[in-house]
């Protein structure tokens, strides 16, 4: 990866996504839509300096590693500037390659079809989209329009073989099974109870933690024995509604480990990877805590570990 290229890159993004920004009176996120439309359709929006611009940018020949980085700089600019709620907030790309690394580990074949629940601004897929082995079937369900557009114009730029749909995912629709099930879990109640009570883990006090429902949706989704990961909070067996997805679980499937994240990454609320299988254990629930996602040793401890315990 050319770093250079990829920081010339930048420069030119955000100057174009701030002279749009300017003409049309819009948000940081709305611009930035606009641009990857302008990059795509080579149009200028009336703004010379918009087009020379991303003249320069295709003569950069990107690859899609140096896009995904790219935009991914973007992104964290786009936080600075204009900051988004938290369920919307970007996914770290250090917890992406984590990610990535039990997906390759888990799944052996060449080919993977993939659903991920809120694909919020794509950067979680397409870290996995340029960094796994493998073909991927990748079919994101996003609410948000602004969010679904952003994640399909940038997918677009790289060549992602991607779809995004606009889909409540705890609303289930008739799909082709998964190997896979990823989401960086949209954390809080669901306000439709009269939807959550056809669900297992639903509560007869108060609204349904929608994280919950998402866990349980996942597995209509899963082919038997294949497996689902979650970026969640780390409470998430102990919380007040815990013992509903606990009990959920030992009926449908097993926990295969539960990876806890250093408490710096998420400001107060402490989180954790959980895998878990559709289907019955192969071994005890793996728990390993990861002091730091950038200390090397650190990591192949936990890779190591990881690779000798967990099996489908």
């Amino acid at each position: 990866m050319d770093m250079e290229k990829v920081a010339q890159g930048f420069e030119l993004v955000v100057a174009n996504i701030m002279l749009l920004s300017e003409k049309l009176g819009t948000d940081f996120y709305d611009a930035f839509v606009e641009q990857n439309a302008a990059f795509l359709d080579d149009t200028d929006q009336g703004i010379v300096e918009l087009s020379v611009n991303n003249d320069k940018l295709r003569q950069l020949n990107l690859s899609n590693k140096e896009w995904q980085k790219l935009f991914q700089f973007v992104l964290l600019k786009g936080s600075q500037v204009a900051p988004l709620q938290p369920n919307h907030a970007m996914t770290p790309d250090a917890i992406g390659l984590i990610f990535n690394f039990i997906i390759e580990h888990l799944n052996k074949n060449s080919e993977l079809r993939l659903i991920e629940f809120g694909s919020g601004m794509g950067n979680l897929a397409e870290t996995l989209l340029v960094n796994l082995n493998k073909k991927v079937d990748y079919v994101g369900f996003e609410v948000d329009d602004l969010l679904l557009d952003l994640s399909a114009s940038m997918a677009e730029i790289m060549g992602s073989q991607a779809e995004f749909m606009q889909i409540d995912a705890v609303q289930k629709r008739l799909m082709e099974p998964a190997d896979v099930v990823v989401s960086d879990l949209p954390i809080g109640f669901y306000p439709d109870d009269e939807v959550a009570k056809n669900f297992e883990v639903a509560t007869t006090d108060g609204h349904t933690f929608a994280h919950h429902l998402l866990i349980e949706q996942s597995f209509n989704y899963l082919k038997e024995g294949s497996f689902a990961i979650f970026l969640a909070p780390e409470d998430l067996l102990t919380s007040p509604q815990g013992p509903l997805l606990k009990e959920w679980i030992s009926k449908h499937g097993s926990v295969m480990a539960i990876i806890t994240l250093p408490k710096s990454l998420f400001n107060a609320d402490a989180k954790a990877i959980y895998v878990l299988k559709k289907g019955p254990a192969a071994h005890a629930t793996f728990a390993h805590p990861l002091s730091s996602l950038t200390d090397r040793e650190s990591l192949e401890v936990f890779m190591e570990e990881f690779t000798k315990i967990v099996k489908l």
